[in-house]
């Protein structure tokens, strides 16, 4: 004879369907915890998705001017660094640039723009413009300016001895517009 089926009282059917939830609830938290799982879908980058998930690179922060290189308004010349910065009277530097010096260096310390030229023929025979003097040394005039032609200067020639400061177009003009006469220049090491 068969046994009757016996009933599970209404209390029982709600403690299983209640332990059900909380196994099914601790399943998704742990999954959850391990990051997200691809999928099919997932495996394929929609392009808006690929575009926006890269970060964006950071601008660095352009170079600190010298210490030591005085105070006020002012052109900053780092010639190990081969670096200019135009400084307004604020300390605040207004912008800094790479140059290409010649083979004669200033000795570091405080100038003056005497001067200025809009353009001429380089001791190296390159056509320059906005030459802008402020030294001399061994019989060298030492000046910034930039080719016209946009070039960097060549390397120079076995003996010659040129005091160029050359820089890009750019730069040139924004230095020229900075460097009128009784500017001072401060060289550093």
């Amino acid at each position: 004879m068969p046994v009757p089926a016996r009933r599970l009282p209404s209390w029982a059917w709600v403690s299983g369907l209640t332990a059900g939830a909380i196994a099914a609830v601790v399943v998704l938290a742990v999954q959850a915890g391990q990051g997200q799982r691809p999928t099919a879908a997932a495996a394929r980058p929609s392009p808006s998705a690929s575009v926006s998930a890269k970060p964006k690179p950071s601008k660095p922060a352009p170079p600190v001017v010298p210490d030591g290189s005085g105070t006020g308004r002012r052109i900053v010349y780092a010639l190990g660094e081969r670096r200019v910065w135009l400084v307004d009277a604020s300390d605040s530097p207004r912008r800094t640039f790479t140059v290409w010096p010649g083979t004669v260096d200033p000795d570091p310390g405080t100038y003056t723009v005497g001067t200025r030229t809009d353009a001429t023929t380089g001791s190296d025979g390159v056509e320059i413009e906005h030459i802008v003097y402020f030294a001399a040394k061994s019989g060298v005039n030492i000046a910034f300016s930039a080719a016209v032609d946009g070039s960097s200067p060549p390397p120079a020639a076995s003996g010659t001895q040129t005091g160029g400061i050359r820089m890009k177009s750019a730069d040139s003009s924004a230095l020229w517009t900075f460097g009128t006469a009784g500017t001072k220049v401060t060289v550093v090491k």
